[in-house]
This record gives C-alpha cells, sequence and structure tokens, in this order.
C-alpha cells in the first residue's frame, strides 16, 4: 500500500460529519461502544457473502454515499472502507449513517483499517521509521486509532480490523520486534473483545516474519490481509509462494498488481491487474484449496476517470480468475 486514493478523483460528493468525541478513560479515548452500546445491539450483523465475492477499497471520508452508491454501480457487492479520514472523529450517528447506507445500496462491508495518525512514507528509506506499529514514536497513537476503529467497526457489524504493522524486523532479538508483538497482542485483544480478527496486512515484513510474529503473539483471532501485489511492490516475496507460508492465516485479500522494484530506495510499480507479476490464477487455485471464503478486494491505487476504467478492466478479469479457481 502506498497512499490510497480510492475513487477519490470520481467521487466528489461530501459528507456531514459529527463533531469528534473527546471523552477519556485512563488517558485513552473512549471507545465509542462504551458511550452508547445500545447502538450497536440496534445494529444487527450485515449480511454474509459468497466466497471470494468481489470487493472495492474505498475511503468514505471523502463522500461516503457518492463511494458506496458507486460500488453498487460497478456491481461489485462488497467494500473495504479505509477509515483514516475519520480518526478522532467516530461517532454513533457517522456509524448510523454509513449503516444506513450501506443497506441502502446492498453492499457489504467486510472489513475496516486504518494506518494513521503520523507521517507515512511509502519507500525503502524513510518506510522503516513512519510505517505501521513498529515505530516507536508513532505506536501508542497509532494503537488508540485502532482500538478507536475497531469499537466503530462493533458499530458497523464488520467483522475484521486491519493495518500495515511495518518493517518488522528479522532478527526476533531485535529490541522492536518485542515491543511490535506486544503492541499487535493488545490491539489484537482489544479486537477480539469486540467479536473481530485482527489482520495484518502483507508488505513491508517477509512472510516468514509475518507467521513467526502471528505465532509469537499467540491470539486466535489474529490474521493476515494477504495483498497480493504488495509482496511484489516491496520485494518480499512471490505472493504464489507466500500463501504456502501464510496463506492458512489469510482472512481478507486486496486484489492489486505490481512489477518488482528496480530502484533501492523506490518500491516497485502499481499497475493494471493482469499486466503485472502476480500470477492471480495460482494464487486464487492455492486460497481456494486452503478454503479462503473472504472477499477479493480490487485496490486500484491511481485517481480520477482512469480508476473507474481500471476497476472494471479488472472485475471482468478477476470474476474469470475466480470461477477457473473455484472449479478447480
Amino acid at each position: 500500500m502506498r497512499r490510497r486514493t480510492f475513487l477519490r478523483g470520481a467521487m466528489s460528493a461530501t459528507i456531514m460529519q459529527t463533531a469528534a468525541f473527546a471523552g477519556r478513560v485512563s488517558g485513552r479515548k473512549m471507545g465509542i461502544s462504551n458511550l452508547l452500546p445500545s447502538v450497536a445491539a440496534a445494529l444487527p450483523p450485515q449480511s454474509e457473502q459468497k466466497p471470494m465475492a468481489l470487493g472495492l477499497m474505498i475511503q468514505p471520508a471523502t463522500g461516503a454515499e457518492a463511494a458506496i452508491a458507486r460500488v453498487k454501480e460497478l456491481g461489485i457487492p462488497t467494500c473495504f472502507l479505509s477509515l483514516d479520514g475519520y480518526i478522532g472523529k467516530f461517532t454513533n450517528s457517522l456509524a448510523q449513517e454509513m449503516r444506513e447506507l450501506l443497506e441502502k445500496y446492498e453492499v457489504t462491508a467486510t472489513s475496516v483499517e486504518v494506518v494513521g495518525p503520523g507521517r507515512l512514507v511509502w519507500d525503502f528509506l524513510d518506510g522503516p521509521s513512519t510505517i505501521g506499529l513498529v515505530p516507536p514514536a508513532t505506536r501508542a497513537a497509532r494503537m488508540d486509532a485502532l482500538k478507536q476503529t475497531s469499537d466503530f467497526a462493533k458499530l458497523l457489524g464488520v467483522p475484521r480490523v486491519q493495518t500495515h504493522c511495518g518493517f518488522i524486523p528479522e532478527n526476533p532479538r531485535d529490541p522492536l520486534y518485542g515491543e511490535t508483538v506486544e503492541a499487535i497482542r493488545a490491539v489484537a485483544d482489544q479486537c477480539a473483545r469486540n467479536g473481530q480478527d485482527f489482520l495484518m496486512e502483507t508488505g513491508q515484513e517477509t512472510p516468514t516474519t509475518m507467521k513467526r510474529a502471528i505465532e509469537d503473539v499467540n491470539r486466535p483471532n489474529l490474521g493476515v490481509g494477504l495483498d497480493t501485489a504488495n509482496l511484489i511492490l516491496y520485494g518480499k516475496s512471490n505472493p504464489v509462494d507466500a500463501v504456502d507460508m501464510i496463506g492458512p492465516h489469510v482472512k481478507s485479500v486486496h486484489a492489486k498488481d505490481g512489477k518488482w522494484p528496480t530502484d533501492p530506495m523506490k518500491l516497485g510499480e502499481e499497475v493494471l491487474i493482469g499486466t503485472g507479476c502476480v500470477d492471480f490464477p495460482a494464487v486464487f487455485e492455492k486460497l481456494h484449496k486452503l478454503g479462503y471464503g473472504g472477499a477479493i478486494t480490487i485496490e486500484r491505487e491511481i485517481s480520477g476517470p482512469q480508476q473507474i476504467e481500471d476497476v472494471k478492466k479488472e472485475k471482468t478479469y478477476l470474476e474469470r480468475v475466480i470461477t477457473q479457481a473455484q472449479a478447480n
């Protein structure tokens, strides 16, 4: 993942946002589900989707109704909510509004994600010190944001919270490794209290390091958000091979394509699905054999009209590949 745009150019409508809640308990922002638990109880879980149903990554803070309506217009049944624009502004009324929009357009939200707050640089030079839960300077704020997001997801009836944990050290004896494991465990425990899975999105760490961290965190609700391109963009692994290591832990998939990095300071190039280095038929066939039943979420990291045209092409391509994988 680099800084995502998610249909930003095509969706200019704005959404009325309520004021940020300010309650604090023991130095941490009070979870919204603790403020008005009756609202969470009033919202039933969202409907189940078919195995490997297509989804679309959207950023509702840029215009919630326009974003969700576009998912419907594209004939895509699910969406993945990137919620950084709402950090510190999660409220019960916002949850109610978003839930009503999802129901209005008959779109199921499968997962939510935040990666902030704080500076984020998606490269090899500054990335290790700015991305995820690894950097000490932003760790506490990001843990708090993820816990807020988990509380908000509970109100929406969304069962998964996802983030980039960062450049987790390959050396398990590195002090940052142990600190990161503890941070992941704390967020996973919060998600467990809300009946959710907490997912580590692939990218900055090798599959071996990710699996080691999962085992060391030792929480049954901790899993993997497999981004098919990120493993290539960061030069960490071929996604087909990665599934052999982390496949049983995959509970979310971002369908994205890319090319290997050629500049040691910059990530590889993200490209239209089907034109890069990801072998989607092989990845999906392996996931199908492992019993993966979650969504396949399209993520195209460009903006404007071309993004919409690319998503349409990617939808057609993925529908064919998924059908073939499920038939094998």
